[in-house]
């Protein structure tokens, strides 16, 4: 039998990842190789954030092993140096048993760390700090403006309106460090041989459909009082969670800031805008092969074998 390997399924939410991922792990399984899956979209580390993130239930496994979901309260952050040696470890374990490790999630920089030979710069706890209370009284521009003036690359690579990340950029240039630029290395190594790198490809107009009747089932399933009751666990204290696209919305909805039906169109064009985002990252991965969301997972199987 050959060498456990590292299968990654990403791509844009609402490409069927999730349903592939099963497919793919019953499909080792009646190949003699057992497969357990371990989550790479960030918001789904957190408990109770269920409908906004369409998380499967744990009803819905398949009795397959899932790692990485549920593991964060709301008020913890959620940052890819915290992630990465959770995932490999996790990975690691599952590769030691003789398994297969199937990594699913859209959150870029996520897969990303776990895959390739990514290292990250160190942190300075209060500069970082200072620079958070420069973001609170100031806004976002002022301090992107300030990392385009010292590293026009980076920012290009980071949306002007994410403090979070402009912070960290900051961060690490003020301790007179290269900033990792929130993209990939130059010539990526794989972090574990051998890993197949699955990509799930929905064409622009089907995606927006299925992205606009997602948020719209989300409003059906209930998110305004999931948010409503991840408030009063935290949630608005939350670093990470709280810019949770729906949960955002759901919450102006329930203040009377905005009415539903606003509420839904907010958070469709920002989850479309997300998925744009998403689908630039994973192009960029040159061994990364397009795959549609029905596609026979045994093929892919065989393709590897």
């Amino acid at each position: 039998m050959s060498d456990p390997r590292l299968w990654v399924v990403a791509g844009a939410t609402g490409t069927g990842k999730t349903a592939l991922s099963l497919a793919l792990a019953e499909a080792l399984g009646s190949r003699g190789r057992g497969a357990e899956i371990v989550n790479a979209d960030a918001m789904q580390l957190y408990r109770g954030m269920d409908i906004g993130t369409a998380k499967i239930p744990a009803s819905e496994r398949r009795g397959i092993p899932h790692h990485l979901f549920d593991v964060l309260e709301v008020t913890e952050e959620a940052a890819v140096a915290w992630y990465q040696p959770r995932a490999r470890e996790t990975i690691t374990s599952i590769l030691s048993r003789g398994h297969d490790a199937v990594l699913v999630g859209g959150s870029g920089l996520y897969v990303s760390s776990v895959i390739f030979d990514f290292r990250f710069p160190p942190h300075d706890d209060a500069l970082r700090a200072a620079l958070e209370a420069e973001l609170d009284a100031l806004g976002p521009g002022v301090l992107y403006q300030r990392l385009r003036d010292r590293d026009p690359l980076t920012a290009a690579r980071i949306d002007p309106h994410n403090g979070r990340r402009i912070v960290r950029a900051l961060e690490v240039l003020a301790q007179g460090e290269q900033t990792h630029g929130a993209a990939l290395p130059e010539a990526p190594a794989l972090w574990h041989t051998p890993t197949t790198l699955i990509g799930v490809h929905v064409d622009r107009s089907e995606l927006v459909t299925r992205l606009d009747r997602r948020v719209e089932q989300m409003w059906r399933d209930g998110i305004v009082a999931e948010a409503r009751d991840l408030r009063l666990r935290g949630l608005e204290q939350g670093i990470t969670a709280r810019r949770a696209i729906g949960y955002v919305q759901a919450l102006a909805q329930q203040d009377g800031d905005l009415t539903e039906a606003e509420a839904i169109a907010q958070a469709q064009a920002l989850t479309r805008k997300y998925a744009r985002r998403q689908v630039s990252w994973f192009k960029r991965y040159a061994d990364l092969m397009w795959v549609s969301p029905d596609v026979d997972p045994l093929t892919l199987i065989e393709e590897r074998s």
